[in-house]
């Protein structure tokens, strides 16, 4: 496998695990679906890029507000709504 190649599905786990210790988080404090969630409903109405970066946004203003499970649960049910009423401007 060269290192373009997707990860397989069933690696998902074990490197999300790998990642989560190498930044010093909980791999348990991680919501998967959630997080992939939010990815899907702003691929598909967004665009594809703004996913990781939606994501990680999500990350950045629940950390912001006190990083507690409840915290990345609204930060992503904020992202998904606004992803899934996503009308882009008009230019």
């Amino acid at each position: 496998m060269s290192t373009a190649d997707p990860l397989p599905p069933e690696a998902l786990d074990a490197w999300l695990f790998a990642l989560a210790t190498k930044l010093g988080l909980d791999p348990d404090d991680i919501p998967v679906g959630l997080l992939l969630d939010v990815a899907r409903d702003v691929a598909h109405n967004v665009a594809r890029p703004a996913a990781p970066l939606s994501t990680f946004l999500v990350g950045l203003a629940a950390a912001q507000n006190g990083g507690t499970p409840a915290d990345i649960e609204h930060a992503a049910a904020l992202a998904s709504e606004l992803a899934l009423g996503w009308a882009p401007p008009k230019l």
